[in-house]
């Protein structure tokens, strides 16, 4: 069973998305600040992350930035949700390395094809 972790500070987002992927038999954990992310990746092992991009304290890309510093946790695939669709935002996302970048509020059956997507590329990786 596949682990995605979830990284927003919206409850209601998060808590939505963790609704339709645990229905597809994933396994989620919600994180609702990136406070102490390296730790709860470590522990979880997430095979993907779904992350907001602006969330008070700490930000999307800072904590893309933090995860390609760890190299053990540098592949895993990220996918932001962000409310906002600014060119400027998704250049700088997919600089740090950003598999996809899907625009609030999401389609559920684009987020299982991104998903289902990025996963498979992760197992044949």
């Amino acid at each position: 069973m596949a682990r995605i972790l979830i990284i927003d500070d919206d409850e209601i987002v998060c808590y939505g998305v963790k609704i339709i992927l645990e229905k597809e038999g994933y396994e989620v954990m919600v994180l609702l600040n990136a406070k102490d992310v390296i730790a709860h990746v470590n522990k979880f092992k997430p095979d993907i992350i779904l992350l907001d991009l602006y969330m008070p304290s700490i930000g999307g890309i800072e904590v893309c930035k933090m995860l390609n510093e760890d190299s053990n946790l540098k592949g895993i695939p990220i996918i932001i949700l962000s409310a906002l669709d600014k060119k400027p935002d998704k250049l700088k996302a997919y600089q740090q390395g950003v598999v996809e970048y899907l625009v609030k509020p999401i389609d559920r059956e684009v987020l299982l094809a991104k998903v289902a997507k990025f996963l498979k590329y992760k197992r044949e990786a």
